[in-house]
């Protein structure tokens, strides 16, 4: 027979049940930290090694172009494997040709700047494209400081007193006084800057050695897109001119291969900016914002079909990313993904008024 009071039967009953309750909510805890925890370990196996071709190729693709986050594919892959996954096991050869200028006309003197927002079908990336009539009047620019700190594609617009801008080529982001990369500003550029006739950078370099994916602009607003050496950029009267790539559109021919053979679309959805010439002499310059909410951004195949559509002739990407920005009538007009706003950049490519 029990001695306990009935009071205190029913607090140990209360504390049982309590105790109970308690104990399944800790289990329910610690089932949801296993399940998120692995999850976080066998993700990358499932990604990497399961059968999500596309999701696999998206994910290496937008990380291999980008100098800062390659350690997401080249962490888990060889580079065999990350070759294989970008081409999609695809090992033909390029289509590269030289490109045949005789094909732009180059007389128009409209001063007219033509405007275009649009949004993909499938609501995956929006972007804006500017339609410059005169090609007389697109230069290059770049940062008042360069070798020191970069400027963004707003100030070197203003820099130049131009009507429009968007961001140019490449860079290594390391600051001036580090040999860590990602500490800087866009001071120190990648390939080649040739502005007003005179070769800014690189200042005593090979001028004989190949440089992909070029922009450059004569004298009289021809479009050079492809790989050349300055020497013979200079040959062809490029008096503007930076590189970055991949080569999109060649002769009216779309390009199938970037510098490195690899597929031109194996590259993930960024923010992308680009630029073309049409036969008629217009340039197109393009920008596609991204990496902000459900846009992620467009893939170097989207930048081509958009380019191919506009009817460019000759067509090239530019430096995409966080760098992505156009500049119209004194303002930023697209959306820039950094999180503190306009990136500085080294080098832009600008339209005089």
């Amino acid at each position: 027979m029990s001695l306990e009071r009935p009071d205190y039967r029913k607090k140990n009953i209360k504390r049982r049940t309590l105790k109970k309750k308690n104990s399944k909510v800790k289990l329910a805890i610690y089932f949801i930290v296993f399940q998120i925890l692995f999850g976080i370990l066998t993700a990358p196996w499932i990604v990497y090694y399961g059968p999500f071709n596309n999701l696999k190729k998206n994910i290496v693709g937008a990380a291999m172009t980008t100098y800062s986050h390659q350690f997401i594919a080249t962490l888990f892959l060889s580079d065999a494997s990350i070759q294989k996954i970008r081409n999609g096991g695809d090992v033909g050869v390029s289509n590269y040709k030289d490109e045949d200028l005789s094909q732009i006309n180059v007389a128009s003197n409209d001063d007219t700047i033509q405007t275009e927002k649009f949004t993909s079908e499938n609501g995956k990336f929006s972007g804006q494209l500017l339609i410059i009539h005169n090609p007389k009047k697109v230069k290059i620019g770049y940062s008042s400081q360069l070798g020191i700190e970069g400027q963004k594609t707003s100030q070197i617009a203003k820099n130049n007193n131009a009507l429009a801008a968007i961001n140019g080529g490449g860079f290594q982001d390391k600051g001036a006084n580090s040999t860590q990369l990602w500490t800087g500003t866009g001071a120190f550029p990648i390939g080649i800057i040739i502005s007003k006739g005179k070769v800014v950078y690189p200042k005593d370099g090979n001028y004989n050695e190949k440089q992909y994916g070029v922009s450059g602009l004569t004298r009289n607003g021809i479009l050079v897109v492809g790989n050349y050496t300055i020497n013979e950029l200079l040959a062809k009267n490029v008096t503007e001119a930076i590189n970055f790539g991949p080569n999109l559109i060649i002769n009216g021919v779309a390009q199938n291969r970037d510098e490195n053979g690899n597929n031109i679309d194996s590259q993930g959805a960024q923010p992308r900016t680009a630029i073309g010439q049409r036969k008629d002499g217009a340039i197109l310059l393009l920008v596609i914002d991204g990496r902000q909410g459900l846009q992620m951004g467009a893939s170097i195949k989207d930048v081509q079909q958009i380019m191919l559509k506009e009817k460019a002739y000759n067509a090239v990407n530019l430096d995409g990313g966080a760098s992505t920005t156009m500049y119209y009538n004194g303002r930023v007009i697209n959306n820039p993904c950094d999180k503190f706003g306009e990136r500085t950049v080294s080098t832009a490519i600008y339209v005089e008024h």
